[in-house]
């Protein structure tokens, strides 16, 4: 059985009690973001919502009618007040005098900002004079599933009138713009009943004369479509039918494991790429169909869907049943070069004498038939709201194939969208990425105080994060504190126990799935103990030396391999201790285990080099402030030492220093984010100390 848009109708949001006494624009805040909350009307970043306002101009004080319209870039779902562009509607339409016809339309978009209401700086979109032009009040347009299975079907105008009669109307294939919003008021001059009109390749428009009218309509149609797909295609294989059956989900994602690496490596030439795995039923269905490899290679309808996933996905050619990973493995260079020169091809065929030179040529989507679907994107969240896309062009692609024949937009029209000047204005408007845009780091200790400031120095410089430990409850603490504070597409956390191979291999296969590789390891995972040697038992001393050294040449060990397969270098930081150059009285299985974890730094240096795999060591001392290991015993056992107390610790250690500060978590984050980031490309081998002045512990 069909099953389209997962054969559930659209609820009705509108909560009266919470829109009474809003303003229009707050309605129209309010309905933006009831529309865009569920991703089945529209994807991310997708579709616009407008409403014509009176306001009182602030040159006259007289009332005019403004244009309120999501601005460029935004999402209906997540935006605020401030995300819509405001526009005079006289100036708006007095823009029809200057317009010099479809050849010159994109000229049309430079006279947008002289339209601007209060000096907005929201930048109006491409897709202002599409709500402009229809004379309602109230506008939505939205990329429904069930509404583009229609619009994108061979048949798509039979389809819409038999579906809808005379309340919808339906306009061929045009690209969004100046023209298309020209279209839109002619016909709703000769159609003044109609509710809508359907774009073919594309999406919908309704309009209304009240916000919640407008919304009504808006979930009303798309329901109306949703319960006319299902009626026509109860009795339908998807996709025609099955072909593959997926794999268990611990195999899956142990395919994904070893494949995103792979593939990490080929596509992150040019930058680095975060990688994001799906395997949703809807992505089954359709990697595990018949179908799927024709279907693919039609290409995507909506323009949206194409520019976040390219004109088409590479699928890679995994058999699950004789789970021919090493084949795949050896295959993958010739697959990602076939995709490459097949991209070209298509650049090559239809660019134009003023369009953007070629972009990277790699696949943003790939299919993994009993596995589901990758994608990879120059961030976390981007390269996940990928996928998302690529989840709606399956579910177009299912309703449409199973009522009519499913039709990718034509190649070059897709190429003038992919490449429009405009779009490619927008992306030359985009910030500097931050300096460790791209890199994935794995922190070990990540609960502790000086490995949740590495994570969150990381992370504000754009990296994604898995955190890792021991400690559950203090795992699970920072891990909300980053989350809240960065999001939850970057922050990732696994309990892992250094010393055991089998947990430290399963962080770095989730490593690899969760985000597609690892780029940076922190060794971080700390024990310290305070006895005379006398005193000092050998499960003291193992202890020390299992979690120390052992366990840092483990999870090492383990990145090691990530990093060869994806073969774009990387660097690992050790956090020693000043205590591996300095000895100490009554610590010798910590100082000597710290020496152990400085000597194995160097070893590693000398092997990775040749990868471009560089080994670093920060060497801390005295770290309180949060520090996990100075809690309960070693504090007692320190302060006894030294014939101090708790409180008078810290300020022995900072008066014992040369330059008589304390040494902060934050001073050994900006440590190891020195050693990560391009700053330091030229290091491997080295030591640096963070200990405000040891004469003991200088480096000979």
């Amino acid at each position: 059985m069909l099953k389209t848009v997962k054969n559930q109708l659209l609820e009705n949001r509108w909560d009266a009690e919470t829109a009474n006494g809003k303003s229009e624009s707050d309605l129209l805040l309010y309905r933006s973001n009831i529309l865009g909350s569920d991703k089945r009307v529209t994807n991310f970043g997708g579709g616009n919502t407008s409403a014509k306002v009176m306001e009182i101009d602030p040159l006259t004080g007289q009332e005019v009618e403004v244009l309120w319209v999501k601005g460029s870039g935004g999402d209906i779902g997540s935006m605020k007040i401030d995300g819509f562009s405001t526009l005079y509607m006289e100036k708006l339409t007095g823009l029809k005098n200057l317009y010099r016809g479809v050849d010159f339309e994109d000229e049309m978009v430079g006279y947008l900002p002289h339209c601007t209401f209060k000096l907005n700086p929201r930048a109006a979109s491409i897709d202002t004079p599409l709500h402009a032009y229809v004379p309602r009040k109230h506008v939505d347009h939205v990329h429904a599933d069930a509404i583009i299975a229609i619009a994108a079907s061979q048949n798509s105008e039979e389809l819409t009138k038999e579906i809808f009669g005379d309340r919808i109307g339906w306009l061929p294939w045009k690209r969004p713009g100046y023209e298309l919003g020209l279209w839109l008021e002619k016909f709703c001059l000769e159609n003044p009943d109609a509710d809508g009109v359907v774009l073919e390749s594309h999406g919908l428009f309704t309009w209304a004369d009240t916000a919640k009218q407008c919304y009504d309509c808006t979930i009303d149609v798309i329901n109306v479509a949703t319960k006319w797909l299902e009626a026509r295609t109860a009795d339908v294989q998807a996709f025609g039918g099955v072909k593959h059956k997926s794999l268990s989900p611990e195999n899956r994602r142990a395919v994904a494991a070893q494949l995103m690496p792979a593939i990490r490596g080929f596509v992150s030439g040019n930058q680095h790429m975060v990688g994001h795995f799906n395997d949703s039923d809807a992505v089954l269905e359709f990697v595990n169909a018949n179908d799927m490899e024709r279907l693919a290679a039609l290409g995507t309808s909506c323009p949206d869907h194409f520019l976040r996933t390219k004109i088409r996905p590479l699928v890679i050619s995994f058999d699950p049943a004789q789970n021919n990973i090493d084949a795949v493995l050896e295959s993958l260079p010739a697959q990602i070069a076939a995709y490459r020169e097949d991209y070209a091809a298509y650049y090559n065929r239809c660019k134009h004498d003023n369009s953007p030179a070629l972009r990277d040529p790699n696949a943003v989507v790939y299919l993994i038939p009993g596995v589901g679907m990758f994608t990879f994107a120059k961030d976390k969240a981007t390269a996940r709201i990928s996928g998302e896309f690529y989840v709606n062009a399956i579910n177009v692609m299912r309703g449409a194939s199973a009522v009519s024949d499913y039709c990718g937009l034509p190649e070059q029209e897709a190429f003038d969208i992919e490449y429009w000047l405009l779009e490619e204005a927008k992306l030359q408007r985009m910030p500097k990425p931050k300096s460790l845009a791209g890199r994935v780091a794995l922190v070990t200790g990540g609960a502790g105080g000086i490995g949740s400031a590495t994570a969150e120095r990381y992370l504000a410089e754009g990296a994604c994060v898995l955190l890792a430990d021991i400690n559950a409850d203090g795992l699970s603490a920072t891990e909300s504190a980053l989350t809240e504070k960065f999001g939850k597409d970057v922050v990732h956390s696994v309990l892992m126990d250094v010393t055991d191979e089998v947990a430290v291999a399963s962080a770095l296969a989730e490593i690899a799935v969760e985000f597609g590789g690892i780029d940076i390891l922190v060794s971080n995972a700390g024990i310290a103990s305070s006895a005379p040697v006398e005193e000092t038992t050998l499960a003291l001393w193992s202890k020390n030396m299992e979690i120390l050294s052992t366990g840092y040449f483990l999870v090492s060990r383990e990145a090691f391999k990530v990093m060869r397969v994806q073969d774009m270098g990387g660097s690992i930081v050790f956090v020693a201790s000043k205590n591996g150059l300095a000895a100490s009285p009554n610590a010798s299985a910590y100082c000597t285990a710290k020496a152990s974890e400085i000597h194995l730094a160097r070893c590693l240096a000398l092997e990775g080099a040749g990868a471009g795999i560089r080994v670093n060591v920060v060497n801390p001392d005295a770290v309180l402030r949060g520090s996990k290991i100075w809690e309960g015993e070693w504090l007692d056992q320190r302060a006894s030492t030294y014939g101090t107390d708790k409180e008078g610790l810290e300020e022995m250690y900072r008066n014992r220093s040369m330059l008589k500060r304390s040494v902060l978590p934050e001073d050994i984050a900006e440590a190891c984010y020195f050693f990560a980031a391009e700053t330091s490309s030229k290091s491997t081998g080295n030591i640096l100390n963070v200990d405000a002045g040891n004469v003991q512990s200088f480096t000979r």
